[in-house]
C-alpha cells in the first residue's frame, strides 16, 4: 500500500486525530494484517516502524518490485511504484474529476488499475472515457469501537458536529443562530475539528479553518462550544453525550466517515443531499435528509426536543446503520486479487 500524503501511521490514527481518509487507510492495512497478509505500507512516515501486523516505511525508499495487491491511495504518483503487482488498484478518495488531468489519464492509461471508489455518488464523478482497469465499489468500514453501542436515553439537547470546518460549518452556524438554538432553550453545539487532523496539509489551510472556527468562538451565548480535535476514544464519549449530528455536506464528499460514525453509535443525523451525506443516513429511519435550510431547521428542533422521535431515530441508526466492518471491508479487497 502506498500514500503520498502528509505523514501517518498506525499510532497517530489510535492515539491522536485524524483524517477520514488517512483513517481508512490505517484500519485497512491492519485488518489485512488481521487476516494473515504480509502488509507493507509505504508513505511519508519518518521512519520504519511495525505496529499491529503492518510495516510502516518510507515511501520510495523500501517500495518492493512485486506483490500479489497494490494499493495506491489518492495521488497519481503512486500508480505505478510497484514494478509487478498481481492485482493493481489506485483508491480514490476525493470526488474523481481531477482524474481527467493528463498527469493521471496517462498514468492510468498504462498501468490500467482498477479504480476503488466508496459509493453511487462517488461513482458518478469518474470521467466515462478514461482508460483503466475497471471500477469496483467498496465503501469504508466502521471501527469496532463505534460499532458496539448499547441504547440509551434522550440525552440533553446538544448537538454535534465532527467534520471539516470547511465544509459547511459557517452555514450550518448562521442556521444555528437565527432559527435552531432560539427554538430550544438550552441547546448547544458542539464542535469538533480543526488543522489538527490533516497534518502538514491542515497547517497550509490553518488560516481558512480557523476563519470559520472564529465564528463558533463569537456564538457562545448561543451554546456553541468549540472543541480541539481528538482521537477514537475521546471521539466515541462525545457521540455518546450527543443527541443529533447536523451537518450539510459539500459537494467533495466522497463517504463522510464522520457521520458514518455517529451513526453506527446511534446518534440520529439531520443532513443535506450534498455530495455523498445523503448516502450515509437512512431517511425517516435514522435521521432525515433534509430539501432545504427552512426543512433542515425545523427537523433539527424536532431531534433536539421530541424524545419519541429520538428514540425512533436513534433505534433505527442501531439497527441499520452499523456499516461494514473493516474485516468485512478487508475482505472485499482481498477478493479482488483473483
Amino acid at each position: 500500500m502506498a500514500d503520498d500524503g502528509f505523514a501517518f501511521d498506525g499510532k497517530i490514527a489510535e492515539k491522536g486525530p485524524l483524517g477520514g481518509a488517512e483513517s481508512a487507510f490505517v484500519a485497512l492495512a491492519e485488518a489485512l494484517a488481521a487476516r494473515g497478509h504480509s502488509v507493507t505500507v509505504c508513505n511519508r512516515c519518518e521512519r520504519e516502524v511495525t505496529r499491529k501486523g503492518v510495516r510502516w516505511a518510507p515511501l520510495a525508499r523500501d517500495m518492493p518490485h512485486t506483490c500479489d495487491l497494490y494499493i495506491g491511495s489518492r495521488s497519481h504518483r503512486v500508480i505505478g511504484l510497484v514494478r509487478h503487482a498481481k492485482r493493481r488498484l489506485f483508491w480514490l478518495h476525493n470526488p474523481a474529476r481531477h482524474l481527467r488531468k493528463p498527469r493521471n489519464v496517462w498514468r492510468l492509461a498504462c498501468y490500467r488499475p482498477t479504480l476503488v471508489v466508496t459509493g453511487a455518488y462517488h461513482a458518478q464523478t469518474v470521467p466515462w472515457w478514461l482508460l483503466h482497469g475497471g471500477c469496483e465499489t467498496i465503501p469504508y468500514g466502521v471501527h469496532d469501537r463505534f460499532r458496539a453501542t448499547a441504547p440509551r436515553e434522550p440525552p440533553p439537547p446538544r448537538a454535534i458536529f465532527t467534520s471539516n470546518p470547511q465544509r459547511g460549518l459557517d452555514w450550518l452556524l448562521d442556521l444555528w443562530a437565527r432559527r435552531i438554538a432560539p427554538a430550544v432553550p438550552g441547546a448547544e453545539l458542539h464542535i469538533y475539528g480543526g488543522p489538527a487532523v490533516y497534518g502538514a496539509f491542515g497547517a497550509r489551510r490553518a488560516s481558512e479553518m480557523e476563519a470559520a472556527l472564529a465564528r463558533a468562538d463569537g456564538l457562545a451565548s448561543r451554546g456553541v462550544r468549540r472543541f480541539a480535535p481528538v482521537g477514537r476514544e475521546a471521539l466515541a464519549a462525545a457521540l455518546a453525550e450527543a443527541r443529533v449530528m447536523l451537518y450539510r455536506g459539500d459537494a467533495g464528499e466522497t463517504f463522510c466517515l464522520a457521520l458514518a460514525e455517529a451513526q453506527a453509535m446511534g446518534v440520529p443525523a439531520v443532513v443535506t443531499s450534498l455530495g455523498a451525506v445523503a448516502e450515509r443516513v437512512d431517511d425517516g429511519v435514522s435521521g432525515h435528509v433534509a430539501a432545504d435550510d427552512e426543512d433542515f431547521a425545523t427537523t433539527a428542533i424536532a431531534a433536539l426536543l421530541d424524545d419519541d422521535l429520538w428514540r425512533r431515530w436513534h433505534s433505527g441508526a442501531l439497527d441499520h446503520q452499523g456499516g461494514l466492518s473493516w474485516d468485512m471491508v478487508a475482505a472485499r479487497f482481498e477478493a479482488l486479487i483473483g
